[in-house]
């Protein structure tokens, strides 16, 4: 599983005319891809690492502020470049695999106390954020 977690002070997802997911405080985006070797185990561990990661201003986590989450599916982030100049998927997990490990971790955070937004699993999404920092770390577990 994999994690590209941005500090933002706000964050939204919009598909088609409709805002699905959005956070007006500081808080993190989680774009979170899922691959092959994926499973419960891993979505429990990732779900911890992001509530317990200390990137926030003043080196706080979300458990520590209880500041919100806008966690967004993103298989492309398995996306393979090395070869030719079209991205190979074969990295990324089957949809019905990727939605439930996603929605595990959704589910995993919400039990440990954060406030969680999503996006809309398979959408066409426009998501839109104000970073703060810059400051954006990878977590693959």
């Amino acid at each position: 599983m994999r994690a590209v977690v941005s500090r933002v002070t706000r964050a939204s997802v919009v598909v088609g005319d409709e805002v699905v997911g959005r956070i007006e405080e500081p808080g993190l985006l989680v774009l979170l891809g899922v691959t092959h070797t994926d499973d419960a185990s891993v979505a429990t561990r990732m779900a911890g690492k992001i509530h317990e990661l200390r990137i926030l201003r003043g080196e706080e986590s979300l458990a520590g502020t209880g500041s919100p989450a806008l966690v967004v599916s993103q298989f492309t982030l398995y996306g393979e470049t090395a070869k030719g100049r079209r991205p190979s998927w074969s990295a990324a997990a089957p949809g019905a695999v990727a939605e439930t490990l996603v929605d595990a971790v959704v589910t995993d955070l919400r039990s440990l106390g954060c406030r969680v937004e999503t996006g809309r699993f398979a959408a066409d999404m426009a998501v839109t954020s104000i970073n703060d920092g810059p400051f954006t770390v990878i977590i693959d577990i």
